[in-house]
């Protein structure tokens, strides 16, 4: 009885410690799959001189995009000047030198992921799977797809059966269409471009019956186009979106920097004097006036 208890405990203690070893390579494995922190912190890398570098994109005003004049420009490139300049108080480094690099809707998590930029400054929504590959901080703007066509407004997404829809390729927007169309029943045919300006101009020369985005890049362009009189948006929200901007795995103290950074912005009239030079009057809607409530987290 003895020594068949003792076989039982030896056993047990066995499989224990298989068990742990197999946790132990499975989050060995997590790490490796969903990126674990390469090399030096962004922090300790700025320290020693390194640039920092600012993602955005080309298309994608008035959020991120390159202007008349070539340079970056846009509310959520503003925000990351706002987050260049904290580094430069931290680090004590008033003359750290700021890259901006381009990226595209298909490339900008990995440009992310793979250190080729610190920190990403577009619209980019939240999502569960995006953070496989990189971090978010806190939001930055809120936001839902729209549908643009030719003369009068869609009031539903049953009006697009059988047309031509334009959408931007490798985003959530797309994800969301083609997804919510099936759900309805909807056939329709889904043409991806790759940037807003194209799919507009392909929708005012009649190439595509629709437009699906982002409402508050779809309400700029429209605006600031010669052909923009020909387009109307819609007034439903068919998504909800939450920008927040993409940042390193694991890398706590340089999250930290850049969400004490949006707080305390959030919490003074800074906020209002950004938004104000890429939109105009502040604030757009009830949602957004809540998001810099909600998040402007006290010291």
């Amino acid at each position: 009885m003895g020594r068949e208890i003792g076989l039982e405990f030896s056993s047990s203690i066995r499989f224990a410690g298989l068990r742990a070893a197999m946790i132990v390579a499975g989050l060995a494995a997590l790490l490796l799959a969903f990126g674990a922190p390469a090399g030096a912190q962004t922090l300790d890398r700025l320290a020693k001189g390194d640039p920092f570098r600012i993602g955005y994109r080309q298309f994608a005003p008035p959020y991120s995009y390159a202007a008349s004049n070539g340079q970056p420009a846009g509310y959520i490139v503003d925000l990351c000047r706002e987050v260049a300049d904290a580094l430069k108080r931290s680090l004590k480094l008033p003359n750290l030198p700021v890259e901006y690099v381009k990226v595209s809707a298909e490339d900008r998590f990995e440009a992310v992921r793979d250190g080729r930029i610190d920190i990403l400054c577009e619209p980019s929504s939240m999502t569960m799977s995006r953070r496989a590959l990189v971090d978010f901080s806190l939001p930055t703007f809120l936001d839902g797809a729209g549908v643009v066509t030719r003369g009068s407004a869609v009031k539903g997404l049953e009006e697009l059966r059988g047309k031509k829809v334009g959408v931007l390729k490798g985003t959530t927007t797309e994800e969301t269409l083609r997804s919510t169309l099936a759900q309805m029943g909807i056939t329709a045919t889904i043409v991806t471009v790759t940037d807003h300006p194209d799919g507009l101009k392909q929708l005012a020369d009649g190439k595509l019956d629709a437009y699906f985005g982002d409402r508050g890049i779809l309400n700029y362009l429209i605006a600031n186009t010669a052909f923009g009189n020909r387009l109307s948006l819609s007034d439903q929200y068919f998504t909800f979106e939450t920008y927040a901007l993409g940042l390193p795995r694991g890398d706590q103290a340089f999250r930290l920097l850049v969400d004490t950074t949006l707080a305390d912005l959030y919490r003074t009239d800074r906020i209002r004097d950004i938004y104000a030079k890429s939109f105009g009057k502040f604030p757009p809607d009830q949602f957004l006036n809540a998001l810099f409530v909600i998040n402007g987290v006290p010291k």
